[in-house]
């Protein structure tokens, strides 16, 4: 995997990301089907069930049409679509933190890196994980599954780091070199290279989360 824009419009177009994961997919699609589970694909992500909705780069694709998110805002893109704009309410307290009549801003190198990360994420968990179905979540905008009391995944970036990371997060955190982050270990996608470089990553993390103690604080 080539390294990314990790500096050019990341922040922003994350963050407009997220807001059209929570506001206009996975929100309309929990008061339309009762559940916020989102998909990659190519060149981005999708709803599960009803309404159908996909982003593409940067555009919004509904039943064949496609909306330029960049410079206009959630709540005219949803009344573009026939949706109510929102997100899904009573299930966490964190999300996007986007209001949406918010103005989005996003650039298009780096909407294309946050989906190349999302597509060798999820390409990697499926080899990783066979047997489990690799779950795009609104609340925090990252990819994962849980496997034996471990999370794996991949998050466009936040807080924590602000670029891009595959991350391996066991219940119980563990004392050990392979463990860089408080809740796990994790390293910048711009690092490893492809695929094959991610998965290797989750088996390292399955492999020292067996036989690593757990931290002495938990």
């Amino acid at each position: 995997m080539d390294a990314g824009p990790v500096d050019t419009g990341l922040e922003t177009t994350r963050r407009a990301l997220h807001a059209v994961a929570e506001l206009l997919l996975a929100g309309p699609q929990y008061r339309a089907s009762g559940t916020i589970r989102l998909r990659v694909q190519p060149g981005g992500f999708a709803t599960v069930a009803d309404p159908e909705l996909r982003v593409d780069g940067t555009a919004l694709v509904s039943a064949g049409r496609r909306f330029a998110l960049q410079g206009t805002s959630c709540a005219a893109l949803a009344r573009a679509v026939g949706i109510e704009v929102g997100r899904p309410v009573g299930l966490y307290e964190q999300g996007c933190g986007v209001d949406p009549a918010e103005v989005l801003d996003l650039d298009p190198a780096a909407a294309a890196w946050i989906a190349d990360c999302f597509a060798s994420g999820d390409a990697a968990l499926r080899r990783f994980a066979h047997d489990q179905q690799p779950v795009l979540w609104p609340e925090h905008f990252d990819l994962g599954v849980d496997l034996d009391s471990v999370n794996y995944g991949v998050s466009p970036g936040d807080g924590y780091l602000g670029e891009p990371y595959a991350y391996v997060g066991p219940w119980t955190r563990r004392d050990g070199e392979f463990w860089n982050a408080p809740f796990g270990a994790v390293r910048p996608m711009r690092e490893l290279a492809g695929v094959e470089a991610v998965e290797e990553f989750f088996g390292a993390g399955r492999t020292n989360a067996g036989l690593d103690p757990p931290a002495a604080d938990d």
